[in-house]
């Protein structure tokens, strides 16, 4: 057993909370520290999640407006380690993951195979494609010990179509389609908004190869649609938009977007059909265009994804073809597609978030559920109405830290798990809990035996 400064000794045991000496030593000397459990239920006493009280000066709320990022901050979700660039704690760590394990289900299903390719982009793909010479200021650039030149990547489309170029050769070998979930880096002038606008991201790309255009129109068609069904899987408003493709390339390309107060776009739309347009493409009405039979509405909205159909923008200058049926060379047409990861927990952040704290969509939230009891209930009991809920594949943790009911409760909310559960007086009378869920302004008493049936029914609202 290891020594320590003062010949004081760490104890061993599931449960290290306090510390010994050789000798016998004055309690007001014995040091302690926070009880950690290895009983393999989901614990806040050994989850770190650093919460702050509000600050004097606190710009969480604004004219009117709840700015999400700051409470981010305050909810321990993440730290800011330079201007555009932040680290995830653990809470928000459980976002990204819940966000990323969704994203795969949707991938797997358009039958893509996932990669992870390299933070580091040779300056001569990029060259090749003619995509570096005028966004110097874009790039985070370096050399090695040889002097040759890099990027960090702020996207992958030269390195995706020179890997497959290298390995695919014929029309036998299309469809194709790789994506990946990963970090990639762009030297804002203006890092702001938090996640929303950084130097640093994660980002989903999906890269789709097809031998014609008409293939690559039906495989962009079934991105959209996936696109979709990720996108109602969170269960939250959103609004898809004709958009620029601007330097990516390619003449179509779809925006998806929540609908913001805060956000930097402008969506046109139609208020009787399903005419949507970013403002960056809008133009009268011409002959070939008839005009929308309804009113035209603008929405601000802060985009979270972006799929563009690239046709040979890549594969021509990068010579990636492939034998075709008629046995001729043929550019392979392409597609990329894109989601913010972590532009997605920004804007969800402050979409959902109220004066009392965040708020989160049930398949992404850090916890479903947390479980609070007052002092008088019994540890078993409350260990019992975990293992009934967590047995129903609800995702919950329990606030055991030693600290006020009053102060967890507001903890919570500052979180904003969607539901939280408090066994208080009623347990002992009645075996009854409070049920809260403030997103839907719930809060309301419910028999121990129901608890699981009446979070499935709820979360079909969140």
């Amino acid at each position: 057993m290891p020594f320590f400064r003062n010949g004081l000794r760490r104890s061993v045991g599931a449960c290290s909370s306090a510390w010994t000496s050789p000798s016998p030593i004055p309690a007001s000397l014995k040091w302690t520290r926070r009880c950690i459990h290895f009983d393999g239920r989901n614990r806040l006493s050994n989850f770190w999640s650093p919460t702050q009280r509000k600050p004097k000066g606190d710009r969480s709320h604004q004219n009117g407006e709840i700015d999400g990022h700051e409470l981010l901050l305050r909810a321990g979700f993440l730290r800011q380690s330079a201007s555009g660039i932040f680290h995830l704690l653990p809470l928000g760590l459980r976002v990204q993951d819940k966000i990323e394990k969704l994203i795969d289900k949707h991938m797997t299903r358009l039958g893509a195979s996932k990669t992870s390719l390299s933070s580091l982009s040779s300056e001569d793909l990029w060259r090749q494609s003619g995509r570096l010479d005028g966004r110097d200021s874009e790039f985070f650039r370096l050399q090695d010990r040889k002097e040759a030149r890099f990027l960090l990547s702020p996207t992958h489309e030269e390195e995706i179509t020179k890997i497959v170029a290298d390995a695919v050769h014929s029309y036998k070998d299309l469809p194709l389609r790789l994506y990946q979930i990963t970090r990639k880096y762009r030297d804002e002038a203006r890092p702001r908004q938090g996640l929303l606008r950084g130097r640093e991201f994660v980002m989903k790309d999906l890269y789709t190869f097809d031998t014609t255009e008409s293939q690559a129109r039906e495989t962009y068609e079934a991105v959209r649609q996936a696109y979709v069904a990720f996108l109602t899987d969170l269960r939250l408003p959103y609004l898809v938009a004709n958009a620029d493709s601007g330097n990516m390339g390619g003449k179509l390309s779809h925006e998806y977007h929540f609908a913001s107060d805060r956000g930097e776009d402008i969506i046109i739309g139609c208020d009787t059909c399903d005419y949507s347009v970013n403002e960056e493409l809008f133009i009268a009405p011409l002959d070939k265009a008839p005009a929308p039979p309804g009113k035209l509405r603008l929405q601000q909205a802060t985009e979270i994804g972006h799929t563009f159909h690239l046709g040979t923008r890549y594969s021509h200058p990068m010579q990636l073809q492939v034998l075709d049926a008629n046995n001729k060379q043929v550019s392979v047409s392409m597609g990329c597609h894109g989601i913010g990861v972590s532009r997605l927990i920004g804007a969800i952040a402050t979409l959902l978030a109220d004066e009392e704290g965040l708020g989160w969509p049930m398949a992404i939230a850090p916890f479903e559920a947390v479980l609070i009891s007052t002092p008088s209930v019994d540890k078993a009991d409350v260990e019992s109405l975990y293992d009934q809920v967590h047995n129903a594949a609800i995702d919950m943790t329990i606030d055991d830290r030693d600290r006020a009911i009053g102060w967890k409760l507001n903890d919570a909310d500052l979180v904003g798990y969607p539901f939280v559960v408090v066994i208080g007086r009623a347990w002992a009378d009645k075996q009854a809990l409070e049920l809260q869920c403030r997103r839907i302004g719930i809060k309301e008493e419910v028999r121990a035996a129901d608890v699981v049936s009446r979070i499935a029914e709820l979360s079909q609202k969140l």
